[in-house]
């Protein structure tokens, strides 16, 4: 009776083997999600500059219709915007392409459309806006009509 009373055994040598070989499968399913979690997190990246890049451009274009004294050039227009900012590239910065497509589709009403585009996604993010030019944002004051 003595004997069953005191019977504390330890961890045996296959409980170990068995406790790192389960270890070693969750982690290496934990690090074969990693590539996909880092794709993932650059395309966030890219997209949400590319957002703040589109919006900024049609804010642009939306307040320069707007106004009267602003002449608006229809038509297809290209430009490359770097992500820091600046004029030239720095390193290890990326390249957004942006189309501008302004349409005249009636009297003092023009169409915008914008698209940007970045490296390894030829699609982008697009989106427009219907602008009507407006007195009310007329600016400098007394400027003559264009």
């Amino acid at each position: 009776m003595l004997h069953s009373i005191c019977n504390k055994r330890g961890i045996s040598l296959v409980e170990v083997l068995i406790a790192i070989f389960l270890t070693a499968v969750g982690l290496m399913a934990i690090m074969s999600m990693q590539p996909t979690a880092w794709r993932t997190a650059a395309s966030a990246d890219f997209r949400g500059r590319a957002a703040e890049i589109l919006h900024s451009r049609l804010e642009t274009a939306e307040q320069n219709i707007m106004n009267p004294c602003v002449a608006v050039n229809a038509g297809i227009t290209n430009a490359t915007v770097f992500a820091s900012n600046q004029a030239a590239a720095a390193p290890g910065d990326i390249s957004f392409n942006i189309q501008t497509n302004i349409q005249n589709i009636g009297t003092n009403t023009w169409r915008v459309n914008i698209t940007v585009t970045w490296p390894g996604n030829a699609v982008g993010i697009n989106s427009g806006i219907v602008v009507i030019r407006q007195e009310r944002f007329r600016f400098p004051a007394g400027c003559p009509s264009v």
